[in-house]
């Protein structure tokens, strides 16, 4: 695969970019229905606020993840949760990941 091309076939091209793939990964580490701060997501991400902004207004535009806002006494606060189409994608993906590693077998071998 050349830099110009896409991903591999079966792998979505949303979660394929990587800052996107490790968006992803994050957020399915959460428990289903957990949600995590924008700012500690950023910290573990170690990704700048207008980069993970980009990268999660193309997983929100692919209904992947879900942007809250809410308030703490005063303050806004940002929480991000990957959604259940979010879920079902990233286990595709990596499915088809494993699909095109698996090792192939060989006639004769």
């Amino acid at each position: 695969m050349n830099a110009s091309s896409g991903p591999p076939l079966g792998l979505d091209p949303v979660i394929h970019a990587q800052a996107r793939l490790r968006v992803t990964v994050a957020l399915a580490a959460l428990a289903t229905g957990d949600r995590i701060t924008f700012p500690r997501l950023q910290e573990l991400l170690d990704m700048t606020a207008g980069n993970l902004s980009t990268h999660l207004r193309k997983l929100e535009d692919a209904g992947y993840v879900e942007i809250t806002k809410a308030h703490q006494r005063r303050t806004p606060v940002t929480y991000v949760a990957l959604t259940g189409p979010g879920r079902r994608a990233f286990a595709d993906y990596t499915a088809a990941l494993r699909v095109l590693l698996a090792p192939i077998d060989q006639p004769g071998g």
